[in-house]
């Protein structure tokens, strides 16, 4: 029995020993792997695929019912092909176009100087700034736009013959309402801040504008080649969030009594609904154009630097 317990000790003492240098990696275990996770993924595609069928259904019957010839028979693209020449389109895309342009380069001038500013001088007056900027989603539109129409309605009843009823009348030209502009660009605040602080916040912006001063730019030229520069991405994400939100504004136009492109839109969808219908296609797809190029270009600034 003593031989017996002799003999088993040592053998049992030197498999303990392999097993515990094996187990500390002695041998390199197999790569560890979740039992079920193989096939999960099926769920990613069925919620794309609901999405899809969500956004391109609906796209699809519009573009039937504006390619669909109910006199004749079959498909025809004529409707399309009439949109340039169709009345108004020209006028009121135009103008929306140029309200457009004229808030993004109101809001970029009023809000990058903002932001560039508070990142590098004043951080504490960020939440500040942040709460400012929300201001516009906590006030519906309809009660902002009747504000402004009751201010405007005072220059005929208590500034008539004065220079401050002469400017109320210029921001309400009809072919230019620049009263337009001033609205949308208060609408525009919220998305234009975010999108600028974002990149902000994920630049290194300090250091790159310390190193311009220091090699001798002025404030302007640091604007100009280092802060816009640095914030390109961001300064388009911007734009076309507010592009995107003049060229579909219709109830502050509609309540000021504008004709712009979606009051336009609207209007004759009671005598040319197939027009109206191609009209709103054609706008859905130049937004996805513009934000499948704002994504490449972000793209391609991320390979050009990686850092």
């Amino acid at each position: 029995m003593a031989g017996v317990s002799a003999t088993t000790g040592p053998a049992t003492s030197t498999g303990l020993s392999t097993a515990a240098v094996t187990g500390a990696g002695g041998v390199e275990p197999g790569t560890a792997q979740r039992p079920g996770r193989r096939g999960r993924g099926w769920w990613r595609w069925a919620v794309f695929a609901v999405l899809g069928v969500y956004f391109l259904v609906p796209l699809g019957a519009s573009v039937w019912f504006t390619v669909r010839d109910r006199a004749r028979g079959g498909v025809s693209a004529g409707v399309y092909a009439g949109i340039p020449s169709a009345e108004g389109f020209a006028e009121n895309f135009g103008r929306s176009l140029a309200l457009g342009v004229l808030t993004v380069l109101i809001a970029l001038l009023l809000l990058v100087p903002t932001v560039v500013l508070v990142e590098l001088r004043l951080p504490r007056l960020r939440p500040l700034v942040e709460l400012l900027t929300l201001v516009p989603l906590l006030l519906p539109p309809i009660a902002l736009v009747v504000g402004v129409r009751s201010v405007l309605a005072w220059a005929p009843e208590y500034f008539f013959g004065t220079p401050l009823a002469e400017a109320f009348f210029a921001l309400q030209e009809p072919a230019l309402p620049w009263v337009l502009v001033l609205v949308y660009v208060v609408l525009a605040l919220p998305f234009v801040y975010r999108a600028l602080d974002a990149g902000v916040r994920g630049a290194q912006l300090r250091t790159l504008t310390e190193a311009a001063r220091v090699l001798g730019a002025s404030w302007p030229r640091v604007m100009l080649t280092v802060v816009l520069p640095v914030l390109r991405t961001s300064v388009l994400n911007a734009a076309f969030l507010t592009l995107a939100l003049v060229l579909g504004e219709f109830t502050v136009a509609n309540i000021l009594g504008f004709e712009t492109f979606p009051t336009w839109i609207v209007r004759i969808s009671g005598s040319q609904p197939q027009l109206s219908v191609a009209v709103s296609v054609l706008s859905l797809l130049l937004t996805w154009a513009l934000l499948l190029l704002i994504s490449a270009l972000d793209r391609r600034r991320r390979e050009e630097d990686p850092a």
